[in-house]
């Protein structure tokens, strides 16, 4: 009955944030340049882009009517790529935002992150970092493609974990290398004083497409619940399974608050080319505008409805399910353009395990 109850309440509060749909959260794809080659990149990012960087000036006249509607510091701008920090001019686009209000925050993979850089970041007043950080050497390396990326990756905790004013997070992305020694690298982490931890499985999506080894069995979905499930009674550090899927009875059990998806609800994205979309990898048939001849501000108004009326997932796998009205169709980035079917469902693994 508490479980109903919950669940009754979680729904009509998620029913209500896409009534109001407030925009908390802005990705800036600022770059699709990339130093590393990873083997599970859903932008399929390359060193040698054709597509050049956005110019941050662009950028920032599509966003400031958002101060009209929104007190600035309630949205934060995370600035991704690609690899943000191959812009040079990256601290000078944080100064900027910070000047207008906006807060801003970075996700990387560290290879370039270094003293200079870190003091420059901050003193542009850089609130927030997740860096990405998938096991040990050697499994890190397998996956970023690039035997000096776990050595980097590592010097940039050491910064980022140094400050006290920056919010930050690790991220890992689940796989058949790193998964017997997630419980060593908790340990590791906690020991690099890291206070929360993000573990995420890989779609098959971009490159992890067609990459099975990326791919976790269903046997060991439900391990990973039941290690995240355990590893949260640890107070040392903040350990929880991101937004990527509904994942039925471990509700609560592997995060603070029950799946939502927040696509197109309170997150939005200004992807490279100037395509107002909403999580930056959601499939490109779901951009809803562009910059270039749309005003943003009333492109997040007046429309996003394939994200905020969700009817339309009910089908394939969905059409039937016990859970729908809980998971309400999972995560958008796990459908194509013909959204006629979710390409995996995390639950429906799980339970297959329990049948």
């Amino acid at each position: 009955m508490i479980n109903r109850l919950t669940h009754f309440f979680h729904n009509h509060f998620r029913a209500n944030e896409v009534k109001i749909h407030e925009l908390s959260y802005l990705f800036w794809e600022c770059t699709q340049r990339c130093n590393l080659k990873c083997l599970h990149c859903g932008s399929d990012c390359i060193a040698d882009s054709k597509i050049i960087d956005m110019p941050f000036e662009d950028f920032l006249q599509a966003i400031l009517p958002l101060k009209d509607l929104y007190k600035p510091d309630s949205i934060t701008v995370v600035i991704t790529g690609g690899e943000p920090l191959l812009r040079n001019d990256l601290p000078q686009c944080g100064w900027i935002l910070r000047e207008h209000g906006f807060r801003w925050g970075i996700v990387t993979n560290g290879y370039r992150y270094n003293s200079d850089i870190h003091a420059r970041l901050l003193a542009a007043g850089m609130g927030a970092i997740t860096l990405s950080l998938d096991g040990f050497e050697e499994s890190h390396n397998w996956l970023r493609g690039n035997n000096n990326s776990f050595n980097n990756a590592l010097q940039a905790l050491d910064l980022i974990s140094s400050s006290n004013r920056l919010f930050y997070d690790v991220v890992t992305c689940v796989n058949s290398r790193n998964f017997n020694e997630l419980s060593s690298f908790r340990d590791f982490l906690i020991s690099k004083n890291v206070k929360s931890w993000r573990l995420f499985t890989i779609a098959p999506i971009g490159r992890a497409a067609s990459n099975n080894d990326l791919q976790l069995s269903n046997f060991q979905l439900k391990q990973l619940m039941d290690f995240i499930s355990l590893s949260r009674t640890d107070k040392r550090i903040d350990i929880k399974f991101s937004c990527e899927s509904y994942v039925g009875e471990y509700e609560k059990k592997v995060r603070d608050s029950y799946f939502f998806c927040r696509a197109g609800i309170n997150i939005a994205s200004i992807l490279i080319d100037g395509s107002i979309s909403a999580c930056p990898n959601i499939n490109r048939h779901f951009v809803q505008g562009n910059i270039y001849h749309d005003m943003f501000l009333d492109v997040w108004e007046n429309r996003f409805d394939s994200m905020r009326n969700r009817n339309w997932t009910k089908t394939g796998i969905c059409l039937n399910c016990k859970d729908f009205k809980n998971c309400n169709g999972g995560a958008m980035h796990l459908w194509d353009e013909k959204q006629d079917c979710i390409k995996t469902c995390i639950n429906d693994k799980i339970r297959k395990i329990a049948d």
